[in-house]
């Protein structure tokens, strides 16, 4: 007999149906037997799957430790770069705070005069002469321990 032909036009079945039947199998009785060479075979593979292991974890620990340090080094770099604009920043703050024009001017706004002749000491501290003004000074002490 014919495949059947449906009216697509293509066969929907074609050929005897395969039949499977099921068989059930005991294997409660057998009994493994031991390979020492299977058995040292496999300790060596995973051995040496072991050592590999390590061998790739460590390439792997140290490429992205120094892909870490990278990142930690560039982020050092660009703190030092703000830092070293902020010095800049600060000394040239520094400069024009202290420029003397600028503080006659405030001096003469706050109603201060400039100094007379004689009115101004210039005190030399490394003087020894009793003549010269000394800030501060301080005779040396001798001390007696009676016994």
């Amino acid at each position: 007999m014919a495949a059947a032909v449906s009216t697509r036009g293509q066969p929907f079945w074609i050929g005897t149906p395969e039949i499977y039947f099921t068989k059930a199998i005991d294997n409660s009785r057998l009994v493994k037997v031991e390979d020492p060479r299977r058995a040292r075979e496999m300790r060596q593979f995973g051995s040496a799957l072991a050592c590999l292991f390590l061998l790739v974890m460590t390439y792997a620990w140290q490429h992205f430790k120094a892909i870490e340090y990278g990142y930690r080094i560039e982020s050092l770099k660009l703190e030092r770069d703000g830092m070293v604009e902020m010095n800049r920043a600060l000394r040239l703050e520094d400069a024009s705070l202290r420029d003397p024009e600028r503080i006659d001017e405030l001096a003469r706004r706050l109603g201060l005069q400039s100094p007379v002749a004689g009115q101004v000491l210039q005190l030399d501290m490394q003087s020894s002469e009793p003549s010269v003004p000394v800030i501060a000074g301080m005779t040396p002490v001798a001390v007696a321990v009676a016994q």
